[in-house]
């Protein structure tokens, strides 16, 4: 990672005015927020409708100015070098409709190329490499009114790549795909950024596992102000749960033992006799319990026929700070 970040803001604050003062009053979209993302990272932005996700992204994509603040990308400042800027990003929102129906999908990505000044040769070169790589090859030819939702968008995710950005800002790029199309879109993020020198991705997203996932850090964003940034594990560890552990062994008799256990907050059970099974469940408040109930467990001739301990989740973070989940 170098010296200068992919990007960071100071201060940043975008207000957005009715056109009428008779409308209704301001709107602050993002409130004096401050950022730095590191090249090559793969940077995740949660938020509710309305956090300001967007707003932030347009911005940073040169789409929208701000109200105050500064903003920089790959080292440039937004607003006196907007051109060195674009040179350097690319942006995908999910569900857009983009290109030209009566253009070819191979036509649409080649004129979204020539944007950018990419010799025609390395485009069309590059643009078969990820239709293939996307799963699309049998559609280059196809005009794109005639494809399917979820072709339409794998090909939007073509054309952010198609110019190698330095940095790619991806507005929700899976919104709505299948599980086949969104794990192909995910798995080509990873190994671009991965395998790309200094590539960084910003990424917002509505599914938390798709964050947890992929990213490095995750900045959590309400209301215009970022209330946290860190990565998924010092994320949830910001939350403070007591963790549960799910036991199935076999018909255990004596279970007065478990219940002493320290670190155990709560403890309850279940025998099914028919199936020769005690259903055990505790509450722990030290996860170091776990060891001496499987060991009491063990120690009282019975035997673990499965385990499971639930851990804090991004969801529970993002409810904890929020005050809810998504709409």
């Amino acid at each position: 990672m170098g010296d200068t970040p992919a990007v960071e803001t100071k201060a940043l604050t975008r207000v957005f005015q009715p056109k009428k003062k008779k409308e209704g009053k301001s709107v602050t979209a993002l409130d004096r927020v401050d950022l730095r993302i590191e090249k090559g990272e793969l940077f995740g932005l949660l938020g509710p409708n309305g956090a300001g996700k967007t707003t932030l992204l347009k911005i940073l994509s040169t789409l929208l100015l701000p109200t105050s603040g500064k903003a920089y990308v790959a080292g440039f400042d937004l607003e006196k070098d907007f051109v060195e800027v674009r040179r350097r990003i690319n942006m995908v929102s999910g569900g857009e409709i983009s290109g030209y129906g009566l253009l070819t999908v191979r036509e649409n990505l080649w004129m979204f190329s020539q944007f950018y000044g990419i010799k025609s040769k390395d485009a069309k070169e590059r643009i078969d490499s990820l239709l293939d790589k996307f799963g699309l090859s049998d559609k280059r030819d196809e005009k794109v009114r005639t494809l399917s939702t979820g072709q339409r968008q794998k090909m939007n995710v073509v054309r952010g790549f198609v110019t190698d950005p330095d940095i790619l800002f991806l507005d929700e790029p899976t919104l709505g795909l299948d599980v086949n199309a969104s794990r192909v879109i995910r798995d080509h993020i990873v190994d671009w950024v991965d395998n790309g020198k200094d590539k960084t991705v910003l990424l917002t997203t509505h599914y938390m596992a798709e964050a947890d996932q992929l990213c490095n850090r995750i900045a959590i964003i309400d209301e215009g102000k970022i209330l946290a940034c860190n990565t998924p594990e010092n994320l949830k560890k910001m939350v403070r749960m007591n963790k549960t552990l799910t036991l199935d062994v076999t018909l255990l008799a004596d279970k007065s033992v478990l219940g002493a256990v320290k670190g155990v907050d709560k403890f309850t059970y279940v025998d099914d006799a028919e199936k020769n099974l005690t259903h055990l469940k505790f509450v722990l408040t030290d996860e170091s319990a776990v060891s001496d109930i499987v060991s009491d467990v063990l120690g009282n001739g019975s035997k673990i026929v499965s385990l499971q301990k639930t851990e804090p989740t991004l969801e529970d973070v993002f409810i904890k700070m929020v005050g809810k989940g998504f709409e």
